[in-house]
């Protein structure tokens, strides 16, 4: 009975003596915390430029198309690389263009509005997650302008 109560007062000075623990906890925590952090900035900073990208197109495109209407074929190419520039993928992007006057689109005088709709994919996810979309976030921006009316018909 003895032995036993002299192991147990030992061991819980063995459990109350923490020196050195501080800092094992520390860099424990400190991986587990900063890890998701880290990631949540990445991914954040790559959405933000993907974002940037987007409306960027949006508003070229729908500007370019305005003070030239004959140019309507031109407008998926010129977002394709502009959204390239801001590193998101131009085989991810969809674009569409309508208008808000009946008849030809675009028509002189009348508005344009251009739609960019893009799967902006997750950082460090595998490409079978992303072709799909499933780790990745949509993003859509949208831009309208008046068409010339001294631009060409298309």
């Amino acid at each position: 009975m003895e032995w036993r109560s002299a192991l147990m007062r030992r061991l819980k000075r063995l459990i109350a003596d923490q020196r050195g623990s501080a800092s094992l906890e520390f860099i424990g925590a400190g991986v587990l915390l900063l890890v998701p952090l880290v990631y949540l900035i990445i991914a954040l900073a790559q959405i933000q430029s993907h974002t940037f990208g987007v409306d960027a197109a949006a508003r070229y495109a729908a500007r370019v198309l305005a003070q030239n209407p004959a140019e309507v074929d031109l407008v998926g190419s010129n977002v394709a690389i502009i959204v390239e520039q801001y590193g998101l993928p131009a085989d991810r992007v969809q674009v569409s263009i309508t208008c808000a006057d009946p008849g030809p689109c675009p028509s002189p005088g009348g508005l344009v509005t251009i739609t960019v709709t893009a799967a902006s994919p997750l950082p460090l996810m595998p490409d079978f997650l992303t072709s799909n979309g499933g780790a990745s976030v949509t993003l859509t921006a949208s831009s309208t302008h008046r068409v010339s009316e001294y631009g060409e018909a298309p």
